[in-house]
């Protein structure tokens, strides 16, 4: 596999937001209305949303592509947790938040993750990040096996609203000096 991790550029944002359209619902809990996540990602995941990502400074999107296609990314941002419980919870600061993290369900379990993570937590380092942080749905059980792997730890919940519903994240964090890069996954 010759997959290659970069900085998005303009040019990757339809097929950016193609993939978050495809990826997102796979993270949302089983009985999440697709109404709501339609909306969410209408709102959150549009092509716009992914231009003012890739021009704003305080962001990076990575994007691991083979062949010319786009197979995951991640959005991470260089910003202080707005939410207070996320704040009172992230203790090794400056944090990075691990904002999105997502692989095409065609390579889960290819490596492609774990080269994205790798190159995530190199750039959270450039961000002069001290640790990175995420909020993932408790009952997402395999970005909770993958992210253990990688060495984050739960330090906390939050809510996340989708649509009508309030849904309960569990918010974890990576001291990135702690980081086992990629001999540490499998």
């Amino acid at each position: 596999m010759t997959v290659t991790i970069r900085a998005a550029q303009i040019p990757d944002v339809p097929a950016l937001a193609s993939l978050a359209a495809l990826t997102f619902p796979l993270a949302c809990p089983p009985d999440a209305g697709e109404t709501d996540i339609a909306a969410f990602i209408g709102s959150n995941l549009a092509a716009e949303n992914f231009d003012g990502f890739i021009v704003d400074p305080r962001a990076a999107v990575l994007v691991a592509q083979e062949h010319g296609a786009l197979l995951a990314y991640s959005l991470l941002v260089a910003e202080p947790p707005s939410d207070s419980k996320v704040a009172a919870a992230v203790t090794a600061l400056p944090a990075i938040e691990l904002s999105k993290f997502y692989v095409h369900p065609e390579h889960h379990g290819g490596g492609t993750a774990r080269r994205l993570m790798n190159d995530s937590v190199n750039r959270a380092r450039e961000f002069g990040g001290a640790s990175v942080w995420l909020g993932v749905d408790s009952e997402n059980t395999r970005a909770l096996r993958f992210y253990a792997k990688c060495g984050f730890h739960e330090v906390g919940t939050k809510s996340f609203r989708l649509g009508a519903r309030v849904e309960h994240d569990f918010v974890l964090q990576l001291v990135i000096d702690d980081y086992p890069g990629t001999a540490g996954i499998r």
